[in-house]
Parts: C-alpha cells; structure tokens; sequence
C-alpha cells in the first residue's frame, strides 16, 4: 500500500517532501501576526517520526544553529519516517533575546498548555499537540543559561532504557542522569509515550562551533540509528555515563576567577577558583566537593555569595573522559573540513 501524506495543521506533505508548514500562533500587542514554522521532512518509506526542536528559551541559540546545519545539510537524506524540526519554538522569547515569554512564563514547565490559558500555556499546547503527540522520539535542544557555559552533553531519565538507548546514540561526551522536571516538556512528552532526549552545549547568547558540531554529529546519529537516513562513518565511542553532579557555589559575594574549564578533570578538595573582595580585603577559594569532570561553568566575573559556580559531575574514570573530550574536539576538527561539501 502507498504511504500516505503527512498531515499537520491545516497542511499535507507528500512521501519524499519536505515543506515548511506555519502553525499560527497568538499575535503580538501591535497585531503583527505570529506562527510556529515546523519543517516537515516526509520520507517515502514507513518509518518513525522524531522530532528536533530549539530555542524553547529563547536565548539558548545552540540548538537553533544546529537545526540550520542540519536542514543544510546533504546528510539529512530521509529515507524512512519522517522529521519535524522546529529551530525556534518561543519565537517571542527568541526576538526579545530572553530565556521566556511575553508573559514571563517559563515554556519548559508550561507544558501540557491550555488552548485558552496563558501566552506560555497556548504555545505548549500547540507544540505538543500538533509536533510532540504526532512523533514516536525527540531530541529537545538546549544550552546554558546566559552567563554559563554547559560541556556538551546529553540529559536523561537514565532508568528509561528506551530513552538511554537514544542518548548513547547520540554519542555527546557525558550522559548526566536527570529526572523530568513536574509540567517540562520532557515530562510531558514521557506520559503520552515519547521518549525525548535533552541536548546541552554553550553558552545562551552564543553559539560556538564545538557544542554545534557535537549537536550536529548527534541528531544525525540518532537518525541513523533509527533507520531513517544511511550510517554515519567514523568511530563512535560509548559516552560516559553520571548518576549525580553537584554545583559547588560561592562562599563569599566579589570577583570570581575560575582556574578551571568545562571539560576538566578535578579531585575533591581541588581548588578550582578564587572569588576576591574588590578591595583586596579577602579571597576565598572555591573548592571541589567530589571528584568528576566539569560539565557547566560560570562565565560572569561579579558573584554573590550561593552563586553557582562550577557544575561537576561524578563519572568513573574522568581522567580517561577528560581524554575523550580532548579526542573529540580533533576528530570534529577534521569531520568539518571533510565535510565542508556536505554540510553548509
């Protein structure tokens, strides 16, 4: 029997296309109109439908780079299931350069949403009805909050073993156990049967190469690994794997100098950083609490005392995951100049 046309919103996409189909949306104070653009990718054979999306904060760009890369690229040629990406979901938050909505409200503890609620709740409800209910996985793409930086890295309910197999998959670095946060899209999502993935990598306000061109390696491994495009080449190591991670925050208020990186090993009781009275009254060291590697940093100098700081997270042997993250920083060095051709 023929496979039958995608249908979302009020649009169909034929086996073998790929459209850009506009959702509408609530429009703005000055009545200029608002959609949720979804890029569907139908391909001509059965398969699963995995869903790629961005910039529910929107000041976390990362994810917003990749889904470009990723839509520009010779490699994403589907041959079954289909995709829907959607490279910005919080289109306001995303204009504003701010991590939420209009309304203030955060679109990751927003979900399931409300047709008739909230700014944040009408959004949710639109993009877990007509993207999220209609897909078999996801990969939710995220990075840090603005002024932090996050090591590329996969989040995970690690006691789901669909959604672990997924993660490894993807081959980010570190898998870092997480439990879904109560009315998150990840959470949401698990209960009506979707198993979804969170990607973290960079900076909010930034986009770096590193955490675009893991991100980018990663969906496409997914893909692969569910049948819908060929193999990827290249050797693919097993990520390590953290069942807890701890901040370690400042234990005085002034100018935090960090001497260590995202990426790094370290040992309890490692001094980490400094943070300095700006008058040279006093400095305190910031001091690990456990042994691990470093996957979430502070980058603004000016602290207050309980800010977070550096975000380790226990792994065995993370002298030997240090290694891997210095390997991988190469091998994606070279995957960019022999892929010039093939994604841009």
């Amino acid at each position: 029997m023929p496979r039958g046309a995608f249908r979302i919103g009020e649009d169909e996409v034929a086996p073998g296309e790929r459209r850009l189909v506009s959702l509408p949306m609530s429009a703005l104070a000055n009545r200029t109109p608002m959609a949720l653009p979804v890029s569907v990718s139908h391909g001509k054979r059965d398969g699963p439908t995995l869903f790629v999306s961005a910039a529910l904060h929107g000041d976390e760009l990362t994810g917003v780079a990749i889904c470009r890369r990723l839509l520009a690229s010779k490699a994403l040629a589907i041959t079954r299931g289909t995709l829907l990406m959607v490279p910005i979901v919080n289109a306001f938050g995303f204009i504003g350069h701010s991590r939420y909505l209009p309304d203030r409200r955060d679109l990751n503890r927003s979900f399931p949403g409300s047709a008739s609620g909230s700014l944040a709740a009408q959004l949710a409800h639109i993009f877990l009805n007509e993207v999220v209910a209609r897909s078999d996985f996801g990969i939710d793409l995220h990075s840090a909050a603005i002024h932090r930086c996050n090591l590329p890295q996969i989040r995970v309910d690690s006691h789901d073993e669909e959604s672990l197999r997924l993660a490894q998959a993807f081959g980010a670095p570190i898998i870092v156990h997480s439990a879904p946060h109560e009315n998150s899209l990840r959470r949401t999502a698990r209960e009506r049967g979707v198993p979804v993935i969170v990607y973290e990598g960079g900076e909010g306000l930034r986009v770096d190469e590193l955490s675009v061109s893991v991100g980018l390696r990663g969906v496409l491994s997914v893909m692969a690994h569910l049948g819908m495009i060929r193999k990827r080449r290249g050797k693919r190591r097993t990520p390590a794997l953290s069942t807890s991670s701890r901040w370690v925050r400042a234990e005085q208020s002034g100018i935090f100098r960090p001497f260590k990186g995202i990426g790094d090993h370290v040992d309890a009781g490692e001094r980490l950083g400094v943070v300095a009275d700006p008058y040279g009254e006093s400095e305190t060291g910031v001091v690990a609490s456990l042994a691990g590697i470093v996957i979430g940093r502070a980058n603004i100098p000016a602290v207050n005392q309980g800010d977070a700081l550096f975000h380790i997270a226990r792994v065995q042997n993370a002298s030997q995951l240090g290694a891997h993250y210095e390997r991988l920083e190469r091998e994606l060095d070279t995957e960019r100049l022999l892929d010039e051709d093939e994604i841009r």
